[in-house]
């Protein structure tokens, strides 16, 4: 038995080592599997920065409408919306949703 073993030494050292890079390929740190979970929040983070400037855009026209020139429609729609005012014999409905009192 020991013989056969000595014979066949480079076989199964041989065999151990292409398991053992076959498993890290496909598992481990930087394997397929991980590679493929990195690709996908990559594209999650990806499409979280076109929201986030996005809404960075929208948010740097809203201040430039609030600047040196205030725009008086964009500031009345504001304190329409926000505090619920109206004008002069104007009537303001509530709407709000069955079973909440938002």
């Amino acid at each position: 038995m020991l013989q056969r073993l000595k014979k066949n030494y480079f076989l199964l050292i041989s065999f151990f080592l292409i398991i053992y890079f076959f498993f890290n390929f496909l598992s481990g740190d930087r394997g397929l599997i991980s590679y493929y979970e990195k690709k996908q929040i990559l594209n999650d983070l990806k499409t979280k920065e076109l929201s986030l400037k996005n809404q960075i855009n929208d948010l740097d026209f809203k201040n430039s409408l609030l600047s040196d020139n205030l725009d008086l429609d964009y500031i009345e729609t504001l304190i329409r919306e926000r505090f619920l005012f109206g004008k002069k014999n104007e009537k303001i409905f509530i709407i709000k949703k069955n079973g909440t009192e938002n």
